[in-house]
C-alpha cells in the first residue's frame, strides 16, 4: 500500500477488510510505501490490525520527485492545458504534482524498493476502497501455478488528453525492439487497427495482483526507461494504468493476463459485484445490478474476447 499519514482512517478500512475476507487465513505479510516518514500513529494503528508481518518504508527521492532534468515550464504548461480541458488531477498544485509523481513511482519504481526486494507477487491495495467478497483461496499460488503476471478487476477507458504521445512512443519502442512483443499478445484489447491507433483500453492499477519479476525483466525495464527519457508522466499525465496495461498486454501472452471475477471491489464511483454462484459462494455484500463489467466505457467485452 502506498499511503500518507492523513489517510490513516482510509488506510485502516481497506486493511481491515482484506483481513476479513482474507487474509486472515494467510497472515501475508504488509508492506506501506510513503514519500515521508510515516507518523507513529499511522505505525500504530494499521499494525494492530494484522498477524502477519508489517514493514514501513520511504521512497527514495529519486524514484518520487520529478527528475531536476525535466523542463518545468513546459511541464507546468502541460499541467495548464490539462486544467482548461477539466482533467481531474489536471492543474490543482499541490495535487497535480503528488498524482504525477505516483504514476511516475508506480510505474516503474515501486517494485525496486529494499522492502519489496525479497517479494515476487503483490497485491496493491489502496486507502478507502471496498472489498465485497469472501476470497478463499490464495490468489498467489493461483497465479504461479497457472504462469499469471498479472490480474486486474476493472477495465475501463483512459482519459485520451492525459497521454496525447503515449502511443506513438509505445510504438517507437515496439518497432525498435519488436523482440519483446510476445507471440500471442493482447495487442486487440488496445487497438482496433492492428497498432496503428491506442483505443484507450486499460486496467484499473489501482487494483492488481502482478509477478514482479515481470516489471523487473529486461522488456519492461527498457520500456519504462524509453517512456521515462520522453518526460511523459510530466510534460503530459501518463498513468501507470495505462504503462502497466500496455506493457502486460504487448509483452506477456494473453494466457498470462487473468481477470478475477469473482473479487468484489470499488473505487471511487466505479464498483464491480461478482454474479450468480460466485456472488453467492463469496458471500458477497454489494449489489449485483451495480457492476461496471458491461458498462459503456468497460472494456471487458475487448479482453473476453481474447478468450475466446
Amino acid at each position: 500500500m502506498l499511503a500518507r499519514n492523513k489517510e490513516v482512517n482510509e488506510a485502516c478500512s481497506s486493511i481491515q477488510q482484506i483481513e476479513d475476507r482474507f487474509n486472515n487465513v494467510y497472515n501475508y505479510p504488509w508492506v506501506f510505501l510513503n514519500d515521508e516518514p510515516f507518523s507513529e500513529e499511522f505505525i500504530r494503528r494499521t499494525s494492530q490490525l494484522t498477524n502477519g508481518n508489517v514493514s514501513y518504508g520511504v521512497i527514495p527521492s529519486e524514484h518520487w520527485n520529478q527528475p531536476d532534468w525535466i523542463d518545468e515550464e513546459k511541464a507546468s504548461s502541460g499541467r495548464w492545458s490539462l486544467v482548461l480541458q477539466n482533467v481531474i488531477y489536471g492543474g490543482t498544485p499541490p495535487t497535480i504534482i503528488f498524482y504525477r509523481n505516483m504514476c511516475r513511482f508506480n510505474s516503474g519504481f515501486f517494485f525496486r524498493h529494499k522492502l519489496l526486494q525479497q517479494y515476487k507477487y503483490y497485491w496493491r491495495v489502496e486507502p478507502d476502497v471496498k472489498y465485497f467478497c469472501n476470497v478463499d483461496y490464495d490468489p498467489f499460488l493461483m497465479m504461479q501455478d497457472q504462469g499469471k503476471v498479472y490480474g486486474w478487476t476493472i477495465s475501463l477507458y483512459e482519459w485520451g488528453a492525459t497521454i496525447p504521445s503515449l502511443w506513438e512512443t509505445v510504438k517507437d519502442f515496439v518497432k525498435a525492439n519488436p523482440h519483446y512483443v510476445a507471440p500471442n499478445n493482447s495487442l486487440s484489447f488496445l487497438s482496433d487497427d492492428g497498432g496503428e491507433s491506442y483505443n484507450m483500453c486499460h486496467f484499473w492499477s489501482n487494483f492488481e495482483i502482478a509477478d514482479m519479476d515481470f516489471w523487473r525483466g529486461e522488456a519492461y525495464t527498457k520500456f519504462f526507461d524509453h517512456l521515462e527519457a520522453t518526460g511523459g508522466f510530466y510534460y503530459e499525465r501518463w498513468g501507470d494504468a495505462p504503462v502497466h496495461s500496455i506493457a502486460a498486454a504487448l509483452f506477456a501472452n494473453s494466457s498470462q493476463l487473468h481477470f478475477f471475477r469473482d473479487i468484489g471491489y470499488r473505487h471511487d464511483v466505479f464498483q464491480r459485484c461478482p454474479q450468480g454462484a460466485q456472488h453467492v459462494q463469496g458471500k458477497c455484500w454489494c449489489d449485483p445490478n451495480d457492476n461496471f463489467d458491461y458498462r459503456e466505457n468497460s472494456c471487458l467485452k475487448r479482453f473476453e474476447a481474447l478468450e475466446s
